[in-house]
């Protein structure tokens, strides 16, 4: 393992299931979904986050689906915020659900939210996901800056023929509120999704939002999470921040890991290689033979890193993104 890379960072989805049929994620027709009992518990999701944080693990996200939909998340929220050593507890939704819980959450112990919203146009949204509930999650944005789920990230994820005419509404929103409106690059799945895999790589999102807005600026932040870079259109209450996962690698870099629902560790999201964390929990046991593997995924990790050469078709709302 490569010595100056501190594996950090642990992506925790907490369900398969999603209120909204974005475009680009869900299937076009039908999901095969995870059976309840197979679904990791809050006592499993607890106990492999309570070990991996002896291991290193400082930061926790917890994402979906979409995790707002899991029953009692607040409680999981509180399980989580009171573990010793976790330094960012924080969440990605699709903020439908997030006005009427983000003053609970916040006081479970949740420090922050990112918040996927790929048009900043009611009818786009509608034809993006499926769904006319944009006016829902404009409530949920202001709510989360309200009670302090801050600092707020707005992700876009740009396809061509879809949403590319939102790329400057969508960058005006770091205008006028203090948020990070980041682009994303479409990272296609083997899943028969609505679109295909025609990527708008962010040079180019970069120029549209420039002609429209002028030169952006550089800006240093404390951000350290993840590979986005982070600019400021000029007199903005917010930023601009652009992941290019697609024409950028940026694998050496990376510090995260990806647990799913049902309980495998994956180490990258583009590897068929998985640990079964579940079935090894559920065998009963001890965390001092948990803590060995864990130890040794974190140890094996840049060897099944490997950026666009995903070896499976997956689906993205069942490794949590």
């Amino acid at each position: 393992m490569n010595e100056n890379m501190s594996i950090d960072y642990l992506r925790v989805s907490v369900t398969d299931r999603c209120n909204l049929r974005c475009a680009y994620c869900k299937p076009f027709r039908g999901c095969d979904f995870i059976k309840h009992k197979e679904i990791l518990t809050f006592e499993e999701i607890h106990r492999i986050v309570r070990l991996f944080l002896q291991c290193g693990i400082r930061k926790v996200r917890l994402t979906g689906g979409e995790p707002l939909l899991r029953k009692n998340i607040v409680q999981l929220v509180q399980k989580l915020g009171a573990i010793n050593g976790i330094e960012d507890l924080c969440l990605t939704t699709n903020g439908v659900f997030l006005e009427p819980m983000a003053a609970e959450l916040r006081a479970a112990g949740l420090q922050r939210v990112n918040i996927s919203v790929d048009s900043a146009e009611r009818e786009s949204y509608k034809q993006i996901t499926g769904f006319d509930l944009l006016p829902r999650v404009a409530r949920g944005i202001y709510k989360a800056i309200e009670v302090g789920l801050t600092p707020v990230k707005i992700n876009s994820v740009v396809i061509r023929d879809l949403n590319v005419s939102q790329i400057s509404a969508l960058a005006q929103v770091s205008i006028c509120l203090p948020v990070t409106v980041r682009f994303i690059e479409y990272c296609p799945t083997g899943s028969p999704t609505r679109v295909g895999s025609d990527c708008v790589p962010n040079p180019e999102v970069r120029r549209i939002i420039e002609r429209k807005f002028g030169p952006l600026v550089v800006v240093l932040t404390s951000d350290t999470n993840g590979p986005a870079f982070y600019f400021k259109i000029r007199n903005s209450a917010g930023f601009i921040g652009f992941i290019s996962g697609r024409t950028s690698l940026f694998c050496r870099s990376c510090r995260r890991l990806r647990l799913t629902s049902d309980g495998k560790l994956r180490p990258c999201l583009y590897s068929a290689h998985h640990y079964d964390l579940k079935k090894l929990i559920r065998s009963g046991v001890s965390d001092k033979e948990v803590l060995v593997l864990l130890k040794r995924i974190i140890e094996e990790k840049p060897k099944y890193t490997k950026l666009n050469s995903f070896t499976e078709g997956f689906s993205m709302y069942k490794v949590g993104g």
